[in-house]
């Protein structure tokens, strides 16, 4: 197959054309600053606010209470900071879950070292926190409870209907990191008791560098970026009208065709993961086998080292990933897989790969058949694999 194979969507997506198409006259035809007064202004403008209601119908929330930020992090950095700012007379103590990504993680590590407490919920072996540990987890000063809504690395759906409301009948406020759920799998922040939600356009087939803050009217949460008046004056900076535009023609095709694009490619995913755990042994997989996200597969492969994999399978022209393209860079194996109760020799060797509507039945097989020869070719140099075969010859004699 000559052409590249790309199952890593997680990280990043193609933009699509029609996206692209949407955008192109706000680059060069309609390019007035929206918060301007004057007519030729008045096109960007209303394109913004035409975005701005199509995201909001999309997760059943008001227009008024979409912000467009410039990414997911930035949303999630809002959404934690803010809100201990804004309510740390009531309290200092946020509730959050040990697989989060690192936008949160780190953000919580900040809020540490300015004499915020967090708790970080452990989570099953399949990393689904439980509802009753958020619950115990609650005090008097609690005040916000932070969970993603499904995982970035092996793709589990958490239980975010019941933190809400659990969050609720506690006056607490709840967040969820819906970065790569948004678009993926139906979301409403009524149903589901959701005070504020961070989503990415670039996780949805739109362009990067946007992003969305969903903050629930009466959250009474103040600006991160300050500056000018814009967003109604919780979010400064001139608006990124074509980005703005592009992240609204995603969702409204992410709404067309959600179920369509669900049903597709939960067929690929269940044989792709059908595929592996039948054909390469001392495989696993990562994650909840049905309450995942229709796109996942995560692997751990035993005696292999996941950057190797890597690169054979980039050289075969696949393109996957060994976790959250954000910590790509790192040795350590990933805190999602040590968190589900993995150990470091197995985490090191995973593998994350996540398709779209585009992938074919045909590119899947693809894939399985050259991970094979490429994960049989690393164990042949492997002295542990080895050493683990001998072993089990001898208790088989």
């Amino acid at each position: 197959m000559d052409k590249v194979i790309y199952m890593d969507n997680a990280a990043t997506t193609q933009t699509y054309p029609e996206v692209v198409e949407a955008m192109t006259p706000y680059f060069t035809e309609y390019y007035g600053n929206p918060s301007s007064i004057y007519s030729f202004a008045g096109e960007s403008k209303k394109a913004v606010e035409d975005a701005r209601k199509t995201i909001a119908d999309f997760i059943g929330a008001k227009p008024e209470e979409i912000y467009f930020t410039g990414g997911g992090s930035e949303s999630d950095n809002w959404a934690l900071k803010a809100t201990a700012e804004a309510y740390a007379s009531k309290g200092k103590h946020i509730i959050t879950s040990s697989i989060e990504h690192h936008a949160i993680l780190h953000t919580c590590e900040y809020l540490e070292r300015n004499g915020y407490e967090i708790t970080y919920l452990d989570v099953d072996e399949y990393g689904t926190v439980n509802p009753e540990d958020v619950e115990k987890a609650i005090r008097p000063d609690t005040i916000l409870i932070s969970v993603m809504t499904a995982n970035n690395e092996i793709g589990t759906i958490e239980p975010i209907k019941e933190i809400g409301e659990i969050a609720k009948k506690h006056g607490v406020l709840f967040h969820t990191d819906a970065v790569q759920a948004l678009g993926h799998i139906p979301i409403n922040v009524d149903d589901m008791n959701i005070d504020m939600l961070s989503a990415s356009g670039h996780k949805i087939n739109g362009p990067k560098g946007i992003g969305i803050m969903y903050i629930r009217k009466g959250v009474k949460i103040g600006s991160f970026i300050h500056g000018g008046a814009q967003e109604r004056k919780r979010r400064a900076g001139t608006h990124n009208v074509p980005g703005i535009v592009g992240i609204g023609k995603a969702v409204e095709l992410a709404a067309k065709n959600m179920e369509s694009r669900m049903e597709k490619e939960t067929k690929l995913r269940n044989h792709l993961i059908e595929r592996v755990l039948a054909e390469i042994p001392y495989s696993r997989l990562n994650g909840h086998r049905e309450n995942r996200l229709p796109n996942n597969a995560n692997f751990c492969f035993r005696f292999i080292e996941g950057e190797s994999m890597l690169i054979l399978l980039d050289q075969n022209g696949v393109c996957g990933s060994s976790g959250s393209a954000c910590t790509s860079g790192s040795l350590d194996p990933s805190h999602v897989l040590l968190a589900i109760g993995l150990p470091h020799e197995i985490a090191h060797g995973s593998l994350r790969l996540t398709i779209s509507e585009k992938n074919t039945m045909e590119e899947v097989d693809y894939t399985v058949d050259k991970l094979k020869e490429i994960i049989e070719r690393l164990r042949s140099m492997s002295p542990l694999y080895e050493d683990f075969v001998k072993k089990e010859k001898k208790e088989v004699q």
